[in-house]
């Protein structure tokens, strides 16, 4: 699975980070990064179909639960070509992007972590999970209490002003402000390396079922 020798090439990356120099150690990329992610992809595939076997753990190089290493750099100031984390995303399996419901872990050098919910999800998505918090608080109230006994976060960006058709006085405004919905708990790079990193992740997972199951059901996904 991942080591330090994953770390170190990120730490490479990040000094190097340019296509000749990525095409000239892409075996080194293969090896320690690449590899060991799709690894760590196929002995989670059991741990997430016990979460629910409506999410997808795909251990491919291109098209699965491993986010491909080139930076979108249209709209970003930053050009540089590869991104400097492996990301890795357990998604819904009638989901097509990065904007739906998933289980995810994040590998770098800055900063590792597990998280799992919604990240910038369309304007009709975040609609229909505003209008069941405000149709079934009880469910949502639940799933926060869950998530802060485990040690996640809710965290993501959220309006100034209260959204539209909701009320400022609004028990839950804060909640209702939210435009993502995602639970994260930091790891370290030790827990990353561990031998039961795999284990960790299905233990630590299973604090956010029922917000993951919440936001299905606020979506009319099954789960």
């Amino acid at each position: 699975m991942f080591s330090q020798q994953s770390f170190d090439f990120l730490t490479l990356l990040t000094a190097n980070n340019d296509r000749e120099w990525f095409k000239t150690n892409q075996s080194q990329y293969e090896d320690r990064v690449r590899t060991p992610a799709l690894n760590f992809i196929e002995a989670m595939q059991g741990p997430i179909l016990a979460l629910s076997p409506r999410f997808t753990a795909i251990p491919k190089k291109v098209g699965g639960s491993l986010m491909r290493p080139q930076r979108d750099s249209r709209f970003s100031k930053d050009k540089t070509p590869y991104k400097t984390n492996v990301g890795i995303q357990f998604r819904h399996f009638q989901a097509k992007d990065v904007h739906a419901p998933g289980f995810y872990v994040h590998v770098a050098n800055d900063e590792c972590f597990i998280a799992a919910g919604i990240w910038h999800p369309e304007s009709q998505a975040l609609n229909a999970i505003r209008h069941c918090i405000d149709e079934n608080p009880n469910g949502y109230k639940k799933a926060l209490a869950t998530l802060k006994q485990g040690g996640f976060e809710l965290t993501g960006d959220s309006l100034i002003r209260p959204p539209r058709g909701f009320d400022s006085q609004h028990p839950l405004i804060d909640e209702l402000k939210r435009k993502d919905f995602i639970a994260i708990k930091p790891v370290t790079k030790a827990q990353v390396c561990s031998d039961d990193f795999v284990e960790f992740c299905s233990k630590e997972f299973e604090q956010t079922r029922s917000l993951m199951a919440y936001l299905c059901f606020a979506l009319s996904l099954d789960f």
